[in-house]
């Protein structure tokens, strides 16, 4: 289930909204034209599947959302535990990368979690939002949005993404550190599944 939870840019002493329904969710991020939807969970479709497997499953809901937003390459990404030695490192450098403040100038952030969870940081005007998407969950985020993701230290996810341009994920780094002064994925999935 989604999780959002909304602070001040200023700290985290002061939730503003902390909801779990998704109405609410998706109400709360459209005015920041941020698109938050749910799709079907494919419980067939094992949590480390290939993007064969990935993209037979969901077929119907890309080419819709392709159909819809124009996007012109979508890939799966997956980050598990499991027999990979160098997946400590892998998830080192990953939550690292993304845990920094960053905007993206030519797409939007489209992601669709098949498996696992993260959450999407929203630096957006006095307010951080932070929605924890889980397996079922697609969020937008705009393109100029201020924001950041952490995976958790311990990543496991598979997840679509979509994108305008060919060249992926590229990311303007603010130099900011804010995400020090937010509670981490681990606290607060810890805090969410209490």
């Amino acid at each position: 289930m989604t999780l959002l939870t909304t602070w001040p840019a200023s700290g985290p002493d002061t939730v503003l909204r902390r909801t779990t329904d998704p109405a609410e969710i998706a109400a709360a991020l459209a005015p920041l034209g941020v698109r938050y939807e749910r799709w079907p969970v494919r419980p067939d479709v094992p949590k480390d599947a290939d993007s064969e497997t990935v993209f037979a499953a969901y077929g119907p809901e890309i080419a819709k959302l392709n159909a819809e937003e124009g996007f012109t390459t979508v890939d799966v990404l997956g980050l598990h535990p499991g027999d990979d030695p160098g997946y400590p490192a892998k998830a080192k450098a990953a939550r690292e990368k993304f845990l920094q403040e960053h905007t993206h100038d030519d797409d939007d952030e489209v992601r669709f979690f098949v498996s696992g969870s993260g959450i999407f940081y929203l630096h957006v005007g006095d307010e951080v939002h932070a929605v924890l998407c889980e397996k079922g969950d697609l969020l937008g985020v705009p393109r100029g949005t201020t924001h950041w993701f952490d995976m958790g230290t311990s990543p496991s996810f598979t997840a679509i993404r979509f994108f305008h341009e060919e060249d992926g994920w590229v990311g303007n780094f603010t130099g900011d550190r804010i995400a020090e002064r937010f509670p981490d994925y681990d606290t607060i999935a810890a805090g969410y599944r209490a």
